[in-house]
């Protein structure tokens, strides 16, 4: 059950604020998010990742450059198991990043990753065949008919040209609710609020959308 960050700007914006408040979203989480966290920025039009096993308020944050698209994720290990840096988001494929947060049981779908959020990842890509939304609608319904219980399934996904988002939860709404905010020419995703910060609302449980690239 880990804390997921989309910032989508019409231009190149400084991150380090945003990574700030992200971290401080994760410290303070009621669940503890600390098992490593990552991060994927496009640069010139190419896409670059970062990934680390501390937690994410411990880490370096004025490093990253400028970028019109991050995307972030601190862990929280299901079980605290398998706390290794190969298992942090985002999950890359060359063409899209992708991240998880969620609980999922009794899943019955046969699919090749390290961890559940790697399968799941790998799943939604059989779908895609250039419209990844339309993939994320097909694949989403048939992961929740073949498992058992969904706790919540929360999905950030995005490539160059868009972000996608999902969210699912059937309990514990205050932590599973994914939250959006649209200003002055910067969409932000999160799984909560900034702290301190009007301007946020709630979206819809059941949500399964797409975000194309800001316009200033």
């Amino acid at each position: 059950m880990c804390r997921l960050l989309c910032v989508r700007a019409g231009r190149a914006i400084e991150v380090q604020t945003h990574l700030q408040r992200f971290a401080a979203i994760a410290h303070d989480s009621t669940e503890y998010q600390g098992h490593g966290w990552g991060c994927a920025w496009l640069q010139d039009n190419a896409w670059h990742t970062y990934r680390d096993i501390r937690p994410v308020w411990e880490d370096r944050l004025e490093s990253f450059p400028a970028t019109c698209l991050l995307l972030a994720h601190a862990r929280s290990a299901f079980r605290d198991e398998g706390i290794c840096v190969e298992n942090n988001m985002p999950f890359f494929d060359g063409q899209r990043v992708f991240l998880f947060n969620g609980e999922l049981r009794g899943v019955r779908i046969k699919e090749r990753g390290r961890i559940g959020a790697e399968k799941i990842f790998n799943y939604i890509r059989r779908f895609d065949t250039g419209d990844r939304l339309a993939a994320l609608r097909k694949a989403l319904p048939i992961i929740e008919k073949r498992t058992r219980y969904v706790r919540a399934m929360n999905i950030l996904m995005a490539d160059a040209r868009e972000t996608y988002i999902a969210t699912t939860f059937n309990e514990d709404s205050d932590y599973f609710q994914m939250w959006l905010t649209r200003a002055a020419g910067v969409d932000i995703v999160c799984s909560e609020p900034y702290p301190g910060e009007a301007g946020w609302h709630a979206l819809a449980n059941g949500t399964v959308t797409a975000l194309s690239a800001v316009k200033v």
